[in-house]
């Protein structure tokens, strides 16, 4: 893949990006925001400002890459015929978007068949971008733009990590969840796609959830390993489908963390 269609990906996913942060920020601590539940046994809100960006984000990708497919949330599959597909999800966090809170954001990557290869994760509301792909990770904020590199730290006791909710997923999941969270130094709850972020920023060393969709963790890996760091479900196998992740900002650090997973389930 040439340096010039990797300039045009990056570009494309930047204007997604800026067409989706209209369509939420015009909708975001409204008063009055409704949303449908898509889940009858809890709560799964999808609000119009889901549907809005991902048209948004859609009629730009149908523009400037019609030949590629496109993976979102809220709409049917796309097929395309260049062997790359957009995965999108526009806000990422919805339970904390109808909240007020700012730590939900849009998830835009583009992946081939060996996985995602540039993702941005985007938090419109307090003006950060965090992207990474083709040699290049970086944050754009309200005080400029600053290289992204996942922090190196070798031993869990000395971790802090995230994870969306704090019952994690099933409660076989929770436990092996529990099994490393126990270990580490401190432990968060409720950033959404915020966490992924924070970790490539350097600033937190794991993150561990469950439940997960492609969408949900595409764009984090993009920017995750674009940063220096790993990620993978919680067996070690590719995360690209959903399903676990595990995001840890050393090698080190990761291989802990899988092997207190494989012992909470053996």
């Amino acid at each position: 893949m040439s340096a010039s269609v990797f300039d045009d990906l990056r570009a494309t996913a930047h204007a997604a990006a800026d067409a989706a942060d209209v369509e939420t920020l015009a909708h975001f601590r409204t008063r009055g925001l409704l949303d449908d539940n898509k889940d009858a046994g809890g709560y799964d809100p999808v609000t119009i400002a889901d549907r809005a960006a991902e048209r948004a984000i859609r009629v730009v990708l149908a523009d400037r890459r019609p030949d590629d497919a496109i993976l979102g949330e809220e709409e049917a599959a796309t097929p395309g015929t260049s062997g790359l597909t957009w995965v999108i999800d526009p806000i990422d966090g919805t339970r904390g978007y109808v909240s007020g809170t700012p730590t939900w954001g849009t998830l835009i990557s583009v992946r081939d068949d060996t996985g995602p290869i540039y993702g941005i994760i985007a938090q419109p509301y307090i003006g950060e971008r965090f992207e990474g792909g083709f040699g290049h990770a970086a944050m754009t904020g309200p005080r400029g733009t600053t290289p992204l590199a996942c922090r190196d730290t070798p031993a869990i006791e000395d971790a802090v990590i995230f994870t969306t909710f704090p019952e994690v997923g099933t409660p076989a999941q929770r436990r092996t969840f529990e099994a490393v969270a126990d270990r580490c130094k401190l432990v968060r709850y409720g950033m959404d796609c915020y966490a992924y972020a924070l970790l490539a920023g350097g600033h937190i060393d794991l993150v561990m959830e469950a439940g997960l969709n492609p969408y949900d963790i595409q764009a984090p890996i993009a920017v995750i390993q674009a940063a220096g760091g790993t990620i993978t479900d919680w067996t070690g196998a590719p995360a690209h489908d959903g399903g676990t992740a595990l995001a840890a900002g050393s090698a080190t650090l990761h291989q802990t963390a899988l092997t207190l997973a494989a012992g909470a389930t053996a």
